[in-house]
This record gives C-alpha cells, structure tokens and sequence, in this order.
C-alpha cells in the first residue's frame, strides 16, 4: 500500500484534516520516544478495533490525551466503520496481522509527519 496515497485522500476530508498533535503531545513523545509510541499504537490497535465487534465500536477511540488516539482519528483507524471506508477492512472479522502492521504503519507516519511540522513552527 502507498501511504503518501491514503494520507492524501485523508487530507482532503475536513474532519480527518483537522486533527493534529498539540504541544503536550510533542512533549509527550520527546520524553517517551518513537519506539515507546509506537508499542502503544499496536497495543491501542489490537484492543480497540482488533476484534471482530470492539466493544463500543464507533465510540471506543478518544479524541484526545494521547497522540495515537489523534492519529487514528486522523488516519480513519478509530473505528470498524471507518476502517471499512477509508481502507477496506471489512467489518465482522479480526484484523489480520498484515492490516495491524499496515495501520500501525501508516499511524505512525502519520504521528512523524506532524511531529515535524508542529516541531517547525
């Protein structure tokens, strides 16, 4: 999959294009680091749209306090519909270890882009 790709039909979307990380969230992943951030998109992402039915789905992401849950609002990743709609993981089954590392993939790209820019400014 081409990241540049899906995160360019993101940014044309004006509620996905909205997100970005705040400063305590820079903060955040300077005193944690990339590798701490990126061990809890795999663990946000098995346990809040891993399975076949997350609990709550459509309502189990927050928006806000942590920049993976940021991302994945940004990136369509919050939840079993939009995954469906953004990226073609259908509904109604577990996600496989492919779609995982291609979402964490991509979240984290996306949390690196944004880094920067808000680190440029």
């Amino acid at each position: 999959m081409n990241y540049d790709v899906i995160l360019t039909k993101l940014s044309k979307s004006k509620f996905r294009s909205s997100f970005q990380l705040r400063k305590y969230m820079i903060k955040y992943i300077d005193n944690k680091g990339f590798d701490t951030i990126n061990r809890h998109a795999k663990d946000l992402i098995n346990t809040k749209i891993g399975s076949a039915n997350p609990l709550n789905d459509g309502r189990q992401t927050p928006m806000k306090n942590h920049p993976v849950f940021i991302a994945m609002h940004a990136c369509g990743c919050c939840c079993r519909n939009c995954l469906e709609k953004w990226h073609h993981i259908p509904k109604g089954r577990r996600l496989t270890d492919e779609e995982k590392d291609y979402l964490v993939n991509l979240i984290m790209l996306w949390i690196k882009k944004e880094y920067d820019k808000q680190k440029a400014t």
